[in-house]
C-alpha cells in the first residue's frame, strides 16, 4: 500500500553536478534513511538552475510549486516538507507561502526551519565551523564565504562572524555584510598571512568556483591575493557534512512534534 506521507525537501539547487550529489542529494538520502515510511520529492527553488539542468543534463526538476500539486495530486494526506536554506531569508519565506497556499489539502503539514534559526542553531554552527577546517599556525586564518542577503536575515552572517572571534575563524558575505574587505581588514589587524577559502553554502556551486576560488579579478581570492595574503581554498558546500544533513533532519523531527 502507498504511503500516506510525502517528504518535500527543498534546497536553491546548483548547475554543478558533482556538489550536487555530495551535498543535495546526500542529504536527500540521509533524509531516506531517518523518514523511511515516507515518498521522497525534490524541488529546487532557482528556476535558472531548474532550466540550466534541464538543457545541460536533461534532467527535469520540480519548483516547489509543481511538486505540491504533483503531491496533491497522487492524494497524499501528511505533508512533511524541509528547506535546505541556510538561513530563513526570501527563499524559505516564498516556500512558507506557497505551502501555506495549498496547506488545507493535507490532515497535516509540517515544515522544517533553516539552519540557522535558533541560539542553540548558531552555537552548533559555530562549533561545527571551528572544527571542519583546522588553521595549520598561528599565522593562518579560514574565511567562510556566506551568500548575503537583502533580507533582515543579513544579519545571521554578522552574528556568526562575532561568534567566531579569536579562533582564527571567519565569516563574510557576497551579497551583504560583512563583505570581502571588511573581512581584509580584520584579518591584516590580527597578524593573518595565509587564508585558507570554504564556502558557507549547501552547494559548492557558482559562488564557491566564481566569486570565492578562482583568478577573476573581483573574486575573494583574487581581492586576498592582492592585499598580500597567500590563499588555498577547500570547496565543499555545507550539504556534504553530516553534522549540517542531522541538523536539518533534527529541524524536521522537532516541528513534527508540535
Amino acid at each position: 500500500m502507498m504511503s500516506r506521507t510525502a517528504l518535500l525537501i527543498v534546497s536553491f539547487g546548483t548547475t554543478y553536478p558533482q556538489t550536487r550529489q555530495e551535498t543535495i542529494e546526500a542529504t536527500e538520502k540521509a533524509f531516506k534513511k531517518s523518514f523511511p515510511d515516507a515518498d521522497f520529492f525534490r524541488a529546487f527553488t532557482s528556476k535558472i538552475v531548474i532550466s540550466r539542468i534541464k538543457k545541460n543534463e536533461g534532467i527535469a526538476i520540480d519548483t516547489p510549486k509543481e511538486a505540491l500539486a504533483k503531491i496533491i495530486a497522487a492524494g497524499y494526506d501528511t505533508l512533511l516538507v524541509q528547506s535546505l536554506h541556510l538561513i530563513p531569508g526570501i527563499e524559505y519565506n516564498q516556500l512558507l507561502d506557497q505551502v501555506d497556499k495549498v496547506a488545507s489539502q493535507f490532515k497535516q503539514v509540517t515544515v522544517g526551519k533553516p539552519l540557522l534559526t535558533s541560539f542553540e542553531d548558531y552555537q552548533r554552527v559555530v562549533a561545527f565551523l571551528k572544527d571542519v577546517v583546522q588553521p595549520q599556525s598561528a599565522d593562518e586564518a579560514v574565511l567562510f564565504m556566506g551568500h548575503g542577503t537583502a533580507h533582515s536575515s543579513f544579519t545571521a552572517y554578522a552574528c556568526l562572524d562575532h561568534m567566531l572571534m579569536g579562533s582564527q575563524h571567519y565569516m563574510g558575505a557576497v551579497e551583504s555584510y560583512p563583505d570581502i574587505q571588511f573581512e581584509i581588514g580584520r584579518l591584516k589587524q590580527d597578524g593573518v598571512k595565509k587564508v585558507i577559502l570554504h564556502p558557507f553554502m549547501l552547494v559548492a556551486g557558482n559562488h564557491a568556483h566564481r566569486d570565492m576560488a578562482s583568478e577573476r579579478p573581483g573574486s575573494w581570492q583574487s581581492q586576498l591575493e592582492q592585499a598580500g595574503f597567500s590563499v588555498s581554498a577547500k570547496l565543499q558546500g555545507m550539504g556534504a557534512y553530516p553534522t549540517i544533513q542531522n541538523m536539518f533532519i533534527e529541524h524536521l523531527k522537532n516541528a513534527e512534534r508540535k
